[in-house]
């Protein structure tokens, strides 16, 4: 695979999603995006605007292995990994894999387990491996985790702690359709369900293979700069406890690179940062004295756009 054949490749993979999905298409460009560049999706919205069929769709539009964790206050953290079981045939214990052994996880209302379980993802989602009775396992590539959390609903959940909002390279919302969209869901709903006739467009391996080539996008110094500049002004702003990270620089710097490529260019502008700056870095950010802060988190984010000067040039070599 060349990096031109990634716009082709998230092309068919969008298009097969659409077949499921009325609209969204901009959520549905920034998954794959999330997926090329090696990262994870927390997918936050009201229960019923199609955060899980999202996930699904995706899934069996890949030839890829999935599996599904409806998380509860009871789930235990071995639930998600895995435990070693004695085998008394072989008079020795066995490791029996956890769900995460996988290349796409769905982690449903991820908030409703104990903090005790949710860290249980920390190292899959960061390291790709899992440590159990002292032996490290690594997870098939490629690995991604998408969450779904409801952000209305407070009751007999656990809020994610910040270093595992962290993990998640981006967080989206997919939001309610439009008058027009809904009539159309009915449309293709009304007697079948589309997702149950969905067929994969493209294997593990092309994925493997694009998450190889994205990091080659070029980025010029000044886009660079400009990505700097505004991860900076995020911590200036008075209503800013903790403003973004070092990790969070890379996470959009990485993501900018494979939208790029994704939708064509070997090269990154400056309107991809402006694109891609809150959904990567609104729930990086640590509001003083806030808490259940997203909306304000990303008004932040923008007021810090508006604050720097973008560099004028497109990013394209010269």
């Amino acid at each position: 695979m060349e990096r031109k054949d990634i716009q082709t490749l998230a092309a068919q993979v969008k298009e097969r999603i659409q077949k499921v999905i009325v609209g969204k298409g901009d959520t549905v460009e920034l998954m794959l995006c999330a997926m090329i560049a090696r990262g994870h999706v927390l997918l936050e919205d009201v229960p019923g605007t199609g955060k899980t069929v999202m996930a699904k769709s995706l899934a069996k539009s890949l030839s890829c292995d999935f599996a599904r964790i409806q998380f509860t206050p009871d789930l235990l953290p071995s639930d998600v990994t895995g435990l070693s079981i004695f085998n008394a045939q072989k008079g020795d214990f066995e490791f029996k894999p956890g769900p995460v052994f996988t290349n796409i996880l769905l982690a449903d209302e991820i908030n409703r387990a104990t903090p005790r379980t949710q860290s249980a993802l920390l190292e899959c989602m960061e390291e790709r491996q899992v440590t159990s009775d002292g032996v490290t396992r690594k997870l098939s590539e490629p690995f991604l985790v998408i969450a779904t959390q409801n952000p209305v609903e407070t009751q007999g959940t656990f809020p994610l702690p910040e270093a595992q909002l962290d993990r998640f390279l981006m967080k989206l919302k997919p939001g309610y359709p439009s008058t027009e969209e809904a009539m159309a869901i009915l449309d293709r709903f009304i007697q079948d369900n589309p997702l149950e006739e969905l067929t994969p467009c493209a294997s593990a391996e092309d994925i493997r293979a694009a998450q190889a080539l994205f990091s080659g996008a070029y980025v010029s110094e000044p886009v660079r700069r400009y990505m700097v500049d505004l991860c900076e002004k995020t911590r200036e702003l008075p209503e800013v406890a903790t403003g973004v990270s070092p990790r969070g620089l890379l996470a959009l710097l990485r993501a900018c690179q494979a939208l790029a490529l994704i939708r064509g260019r070997d090269f990154v502008t400056p309107d991809d940062v402006k694109e891609l700056a809150v959904p990567v870095l609104a729930h990086r950010i640590i509001l003083s004295g806030l808490y259940g802060r997203s909306v304000k988190s990303e008004e932040l984010v923008k007021e810090a756009l508006g604050q720097i000067t973008a560099p004028v040039e497109s990013g394209e070599r010269t």
